[in-house]
């Protein structure tokens, strides 16, 4: 085969370990590197988010400068050479990070001869207990990829300053004291959820490290950003809570991001998530944010629903004249007949409050899509 043949990356050998977006996006910020330090972050980028070290390898082999000569890793015809011209190594991680997307997750291995044949017994799923031993070691991954480093510090033999006690600084904020080392067997329920939402807010992805080689010190991590680390662990530890069905998520936005909520069904998770990123003026947004937190909390009562509802219904009532203009009277009446008669808003003697709690999900819902109508009514009144 001739020596210009455009070369097409074969992407079945990869296998990522982050989502997809994430890995794109820091894919892009590496290549926007103004420095020569480009091909190290890109090394380091593969070596966290993807499986194995075959991408790295495949990347080492390809040459730094265009229309070099060059083994192409990907080929799959036996006649083929595999040697390409013109594809060097920043093109190539380029349609690496493009193609993101097409990228297959990292999975269990399918079932091997004797699991196949039946001479073990099934799996039963991951219990809340296996969670916690999981989730340890979700932080263990994290810690040796430095993710703690900047909170807790690190090692160097040319810096021998004390480091922070890693325990006292999680008793600070979750008030429990000697939780590192991680001991999962030793929790509780209310210590497990303490420490999920506590390491989402100590988590910090390094972008660059560098390998300190006097006296074998090892790998040290810099240039810390908390964004995607946070992206990361809310998708590893959700992805465990699913699996051990444990049903609550850790909130991506809102003003209870990085908290454990309950969770909803997809249509509902998709009406908060849009009614969060409402283009509605400051005030109105934060108090939308305010009813979503105090509805979805892990901690939520039974008098937080009511109050999440009741700023609902003041947003509402703040906004009648548009909801009577579009629905017409007396419909839109209906909707305040339920926080009015209802022990909800006034909490007069004479409203009715025997009622399921079941019934304050059906309105909270209820009322957060009719203030997304408002907030699309709004927007299309208003020029761009």
């Amino acid at each position: 085969m001739g020596d210009d043949v455009a070369v097409s990356l074969d992407l079945s050998n990869y296998e990522l370990l982050w989502p997809a977006t994430l890995f794109a996006s820091e894919g892009e910020r590496v290549l926007t590197s103004p420095d020569a330090s480009w091909e190290d972050r890109a090394i380091w980028l593969m070596t966290e988010a993807l499986a194995g070290t075959t991408a790295v390898a495949d990347f080492e082999e390809m040459p730094r400068q265009s229309g070099v000569t060059a083994y192409n890793p990907w080929t799959s015809d036996p006649f083929d050479t595999g040697l390409r011209t013109g594809m060097n190594r920043r093109e190539w991680f380029t349609e690496l990070v493009n193609r993101a997307a097409d990228l297959r997750h990292a999975a269990a291995p399918r079932p091997y001869w004797p699991q196949r044949r039946g001479n073990f017994p099934p799996h039963e799923g991951t219990t809340q207990r296996d969670a916690r031993r999981d989730f340890a070691r979700i932080i263990h991954e994290l810690d040796d990829h430095g993710y703690l480093v900047e909170v807790f510090g690190e090692e160097c033999i040319d810096d021998p300053n004390d480091l922070p006690n890693a325990a006292e600084v999680i008793d600070r904020r979750l008030g429990i004291p000697d939780l590192r080392p991680l001991a999962p067997e030793t929790w509780d329920e209310e210590t497990f959820y303490g420490l999920i939402e506590v390491f989402h807010d100590l988590v910090s992805r390094p972008r660059m490290r560098r390998f300190h080689d006097y006296g074998a010190c090892g790998w040290h991590h810099h240039q810390f950003h908390n964004g995607p680390a946070r992206v990361l662990y809310r998708w590893k530890v959700n992805q465990l809570l699913r699996d051990a069905g444990i049903d609550y998520e850790l909130a991506a936005e809102g003003e209870d991001l990085g908290r454990l909520v309950a969770v909803t069904d997809d249509a509902r998770s998709a009406l908060a998530r849009s009614a969060l990123n409402n283009s509605a003026a400051p005030d109105i947004t934060n108090r939308i944010r305010h009813a979503i937190a105090l509805f979805r909390g892990r901690d939520t009562t039974t008098e937080g629903k009511r109050s999440a509802i009741v700023t609902l219904a003041g947003i509402l009532e703040e906004r009648r004249a548009l909801l009577k203009e579009q629905l017409g009277k007396p419909d839109e009446g209906a909707l305040f007949e339920i926080a009015n008669r209802y022990d909800l808003r006034h909490r007069k003697a004479e409203q009715r409050g025997d009622y399921d709690e079941a019934f304050l999900d059906w309105i909270f819902w209820w009322y957060l899509a009719t203030v997304e109508l408002t907030n699309r009514l709004i927007a299309s009144r208003t020029p761009d």
